[in-house]
């Protein structure tokens, strides 16, 4: 017969035992422990106030809570506002292929190892990869300085968003940008037929009809209106007031859903997760009847072979990959993290993976049977019918909604969609910046954790304030290009990946994986992992350092050198810890550089095996003392 013998204490070393750690939290419930003595006597002991720590720290609800929050943190702003206009600008066809290549190889196969790994540790992701290898400890640091760029910028397209939803109802039963006879109009303002004879009428009036020479009501509604925008970043003109509250509020939204902590939030996100399904469907089947709408979708589908000798479709592609699900930013380890021990993740992983997916491709076909129409109205071809740019998604919706009946109805009804995915993707991101804060230095800032809450959201808001200026829309653009996409997150995804999967070891990892689900990844993941997924991220990084191509806001303006300058020293502001720390580390820890190089690469985690079912409901739950029980089989 078997028996389980507990140690409290100094007892931990025994030989055969493994240690299960446990920390102290809220008094809460009252755990029977049996033991026995040398003299084989059972004997009970009540412990009293242990609580799992899972519960003090927060834990979904149920298991579909999870799934809803990895949809609403990877399908957001992502796939309907910066898949179209990347795609956009990477000549359609030939953006997808490398989209796809990137998905298969790296977006899937990552998304699954970020959130076992959460799931595995139990934290954020600033320690993801300090447990596994603490030499590279700087990937954490680097994560949260990308991730905190990222919510800084991402609440301006929230800002845009809420603006636009107010103003839809300055002009019932009209829509401010829907003709030219407003103050802020031009005399290139022309509002668009299907009509031949029109156009030709266009064509021999006094204004040059083109694309450089015409603009939409929309398209200057976007410029003019809104942003006020200047002629470049040199000058940022005065502040758009009316954008900077509504900054203040996208920031008040955001800090009222996320106060509690992400997992307080979980029946908040089914809504969030679903709604917008329901308005793109309908957006679609009406941008696919209108005239030209095939056009623009040809062009979308259709790749030019040319473009992919450059690197601006690949680095594009892979950088959308992992900003639309979230990789790199330790959003998806802090939601992995809440999860239960035992929670089969991989589904999770997959559906959402494609889900995302299918959502962007959804965006894309509105967006491009829009851009089809346009380009039919105003006699010019899909690629040259808007610049492209950051604002693409505020020239091609608003649009569309002036061709359904009751267009203020419908334009409100997509401004709020957009601002639930904003929103829920915001708070997300928000949630795994705090979380990895938090989890790093717990004892210091968990009891605090609302007044850090609401302190990076204040210091946030201020810092996104140089992005509601008028000349604010170019220091938007510089902060899409350089702080959270780009050479930076391939950066850290790689040291990530090598990390987990050659340091660690994609055998160990897979074994982890074995301990939650009872079942090991396929050959695919550890191939993916350990060969693929690496090899296609430092081949697209040095092409695109043979290849570099300075940013630019949409096809005619160039940044001056100084703001190159400084988006490059952007990205490296997040790229430097990952070497930086690993010298601090060489150079601090006690023992020679070479023996703290081979500490450096061995991971600090206990075993967390999968006990047997008859002996699972002897666990002692987690708990913040400093106590450790070991059990070993007395026979």
């Amino acid at each position: 017969m078997t028996e389980r013998v507990y140690f409290w204490g100094e007892d931990e070393n025994i030989p055969g035992t493994e240690p299960i750690q446990f920390s102290a939290a809220k008094l809460s419930k009252n755990i029977k422990i049996t033991t026995t003595d040398p003299d084989g006597i059972a004997e009970s002991t009540v412990v009293e106030g242990i609580q799992d720590d899972e519960v003090e720290r927060g834990g979904w609800g149920n298991k579909l809570d999870f799934l809803f929050s990895c949809i609403s943190v990877s399908v957001g702003l992502g796939n309907v506002w910066r898949f179209p206009y990347l795609c956009y600008k990477n000549g359609g066809g030939s953006f997808l292929i490398t989209y796809f290549i990137a998905m298969f190889l790296c977006g899937i196969p990552i998304f699954f190892q970020e959130v076992a790994i959460g799931q595995y540790l139990g934290s954020g992701g600033m320690t993801l990869v300090g447990h596994l290898c603490p030499i590279l400890q700087g990937v954490g640091f680097s994560t949260m300085i990308i991730v905190f760029f990222l919510d800084v910028y991402y609440c301006i397209i929230i800002a845009w968003t809420i603006f636009y939803l107010i103003n839809c109802f300055t002009q019932l039963p009209s829509l401010p940008w829907e003709n030219c006879d407003n103050w802020w109009n031009t005399d290139a303002c022309f509002k668009g037929s299907s009509n031949q004879t029109a156009l030709k009428i266009v064509h021999n009036t006094s204004i040059p009809f083109g694309h450089n020479h015409t603009r939409t009501p929309v398209e200057e509604y976007w410029d003019s209106r809104v942003l006020g925008i200047t002629s470049g970043i040199e000058d940022l003109g005065g502040m758009q007031w009316e954008l900077v509250g509504c900054l203040f509020l996208a920031w008040v939204f955001v800090y009222i859903i996320i106060w509690k902590g992400l997992h307080q939030s979980g029946k908040i996100i089914w809504f969030t997760a679903l709604f917008p399904y329901f308005v793109l469907i309908i957006l679609l089947f009406r941008g696919i009847t209108l005239e030209g709408a095939g056009e623009g979708l040809l062009y979308y589908v259709k790749p030019d072979w040319s473009k992919l000798a450059t690197s601006g479709p690949w680095i594009d592609g892979a950088t959308q990959i992992f900003f639309a699900y979230s990789v790199g930013t330790g959003a998806l380890p802090a939601l992995g993290s809440y999860n239960n021990f035992h929670h089969n993740m991989y589904k999770d992983a997959v559906i959402t993976c494609f889900v995302n997916t299918l959502t962007s491709l959804l965006a894309g076909c509105v967006t491009f049977s829009i851009l089809g129409h346009i380009a039919l109205t105003q006699g010019s071809t899909v690629s040259d019918v808007v610049k492209s740019g950051p604002g693409l998604v505020f020239l091609t919706y608003p649009e569309v909604v002036l061709k359904l009946p009751g267009s203020p109805a419908w334009a409100i009804i997509f401004f709020v969609m957009l601002l639930i995915l904003g929103i829920d993707s915001e708070f997300c991101n928000v949630e795994s910046f705090v979380t990895g804060l938090v989890d790093y230095w717990p004892n210091l800032l968990r009891p605090h954790r609302r007044k850090f809450t609401l302190c990076c959201v204040f210091a946030m808001f201020i810092l996104g304030l140089p992005m509601v200026t008028k000349g604010g829309a170019y220091v938007f653009q510089l902060m899409d290009f350089y702080s959270a996409s780009g050479m930076s997150i391939l950066w850290v995804c790689f040291f990530q990946t090598i990390a987990i999967s050659w340091i660690f070891g994609g055998d160990k990892f897979c074994s982890c994986i074995y301990e939650m689900t009872g079942r090991r990844p396929n050959k695919f993941f550890y191939i993916s992992w350990v060969f693929l997924a690496p090899a296609v991220m430092i081949g697209i990084f040095l092409f695109y350092c043979i290849q570099y191509t300075p940013v630019t806001y949409g096809k005619d303006y160039k940044y001056p050198e100084w703001a190159e300058v400084l988006g490059l020293l952007i990205s490296f502001s997040s790229m430097i810890w990952i070497p930086l720390y690993a010298i601090y580390y060489l150079l601090t820890q006690p023992g020679t550089i070479l023996e703290n190089l081979q500490n450096g690469i061995l991971p600090r985690i206990k075993h967390r095996g999968k006990p047997p079912k008859a002996e699972a409901s002897q666990n002692i739950p987690l708990s913040e003392s400093k106590a450790v029980f070991i059990y070993h089989d007395a026979t």
